[in-house]
């Protein structure tokens, strides 16, 4: 790949086209224009790729090529790939047919992967990873991919120290931005009216604690027994664009949960433009202003891209589709896995919770600090489904507690609001309760049945995450949620 040269010219356009953007984005707010009678919701899932084995497998190409559908994509590592589901209205037919369909989709392209040598598996973080799979060299053939490492180092002028406690500490550096291809996870998107948005995204934001300790999928990096969802500080470390004067500085990180409740979208599009520089400085013809003035919807290619490269938890998107322009909340806080059953699910607790909460009379949000959300979100990372957390009105209490008597009944009314068919609402919000009954989610399966092997077998560690891997992938194959599954290999 040729190194792409930018110059100081091209940073000053691309930060002129950003605000010009802005500034059109603030007029079509004011104007109205927006898309959002009938909602449609949005799913992304990244994968990674294993041998049989149930090693990694740097041959995404490759496989791409044999699955043959445009719905697949590469993803920053060799060894991931990312699916993306097509929209549908939430709480319409199509919603009850996501867990079929989406089941059928990673069938059929991991019948086609096979064809090559390769296993799809959905998990946080690939447990049997090793740091030799890390280098400059395991990154996807692809352009933007190669600009962005670049930037990345260029701005921080020196490697990346990631260090990560747990039960076997690890700390290691990285002199390239591969780190962040170990952590694979699940994007739910929601469209929402401009007027709403805030509180949508603020809901998003408060409960994003309990849907990591409810999630947990990430609990080995390298070996070590890190945190129950280490894909959390993983990806905050390995993007981080900071050296430690920076940081101390007060510099906001690219990995970003955010400062401040908002009102409106257009807080946090103004918030990327104010603080962070740009990455990818690559400017589109369009010059929005004239677009919007002679009667057309803008894409906003340049504020789109910036926002792409500030990695917020819960991210605000911009889209025009068929010529109208809609905006969506991006929630980008789970692992990916473990099964099907498991991720729709998840996904039936965020959409029914989210409702519920932008809707009642006395928000969350004016209740709770900020940091408190986002304290809950790492202590969530860390501790699992075993996390204290703190809810307005009943205080601290274990992760399972709290979803059992506070949340998941608000996620049963919020389906029903949606529209959602009440068995099919049961069923997904059913799979939440096991794991709460049960205490089970993919980082303590995968925690249990490596203790296990390593007691009953003797064998050492990657031989025991390889064992674990391959038990993993057959359960995953069942569809049976993840708190049914026995322990062992």
């Amino acid at each position: 790949m040729t190194p792409t040269t930018i110059s100081g010219e091209d940073r000053r356009r691309y930060r002129d086209k950003v605000r010009r953007c802005l500034d059109v984005l603030a007029r079509m707010l004011g104007e109205s224009q927006f898309d959002f009678e009938r909602p449609h919701i949005g799913l992304e899932i990244e994968l990674n790729l294993i041998d049989a084995m149930g090693d990694p497998l740097m041959r995404n190409a490759d496989v791409l090529k044999a699955i043959a559908d445009p719905a697949w994509a590469t993803e920053l590592g060799q060894f991931n790939l990312e699916i993306n589901i097509p929209p549908r209205e939430l709480g319409g037919a199509g919603t009850g047919e996501l867990e079929a369909e989406v089941r059928d989709l990673l069938n059929r392209a991991d019948a086609r992967a096979r064809e090559v040598g390769a296993h799809l598996v959905m998990v946080g973080i690939l447990p049997t990873l090793r740091r030799g799979d890390i280098g400059e060299e395991s990154l996807s053939s692809n352009a933007r991919y190669k600009m962005l490492n670049d930037q990345i180092f260029a701005a921080r002028g020196e490697e990346m120290r990631i260090a990560v406690d747990g039960p076997e500490p690890l700390r290691m550096h990285a002199d390239n931005i591969t780190p962040e291809a170990a952590c694979t996870s699940v994007q739910f998107h929601l469209q929402v009216s401009p007027d709403h948005f805030g509180d949508y995204w603020n809901a998003a934001q408060a409960i994003a604690g309990p849907q990591v300790a409810l999630a947990a999928n990430s609990p080995f990096l390298f070996g070590h027994r890190l945190w129950h969802e280490t894909r959390i500080t993983l990806f905050e470390q390995s993007t981080d664009t900071r050296p430690d004067e920076l940081k101390s500085q007060g510099v906001r990180p690219r990995v970003w949960f955010g400062e401040r409740w908002i009102t409106s979208v257009f807080d946090l599009f103004e918030e990327n433009t104010r603080y962070f520089p740009s990455l990818l400085p690559l400017c589109e013809d369009e010059d929005p202003v004239e677009v919007l003035e002679a009667g057309g919807i803008p894409e906003l290619a340049e504020l789109s891209l910036h926002n792409g490269t500030v990695y917020r938890w819960n991210r605000p998107i911009y889209a025009v589709v068929n010529g109208r322009p809609h905006l969506r909340v991006e929630n980008r806080v789970l692992p990916a896995g473990p099964t099907v059953a498991d991720v729709i699910a998840n996904g039936a607790f965020y959409y029914g919770l989210v409702r519920a909460l932008a809707e009642e009379e006395r928000p969350v949000w004016t209740r709770m600090s900020f940091a408190t959300a986002a304290d809950n979100l790492h202590r969530a990372a860390r501790d699992g489904i075993d996390a204290v957390l703190y809810w307005p009105g009943v205080g601290e209490m274990p992760a399972s507690e709290l979803v059992q008597r506070t949340l998941l009944p608000l996620a049963h009314e919020g389906l029903t609001r949606w529209g959602v068919d009440p068995s099919r609402r049961d069923r997904l919000l059913g799979i939440i309760e096991g794991r709460c009954a049960t205490g089970q989610t993919g980082a303590s399966w995968q925690i249990a049945t490596v203790e296990a092997i390593e007691e009953s077998f003797g064998t050492e560690r990657h031989e025991a995450l390889r064992l674990m891997t391959q038990s993993y992938v057959r359960h995953m194959h069942t569809n049976a949620p993840v708190h049914t599954w026995p322990i062992g290999p």
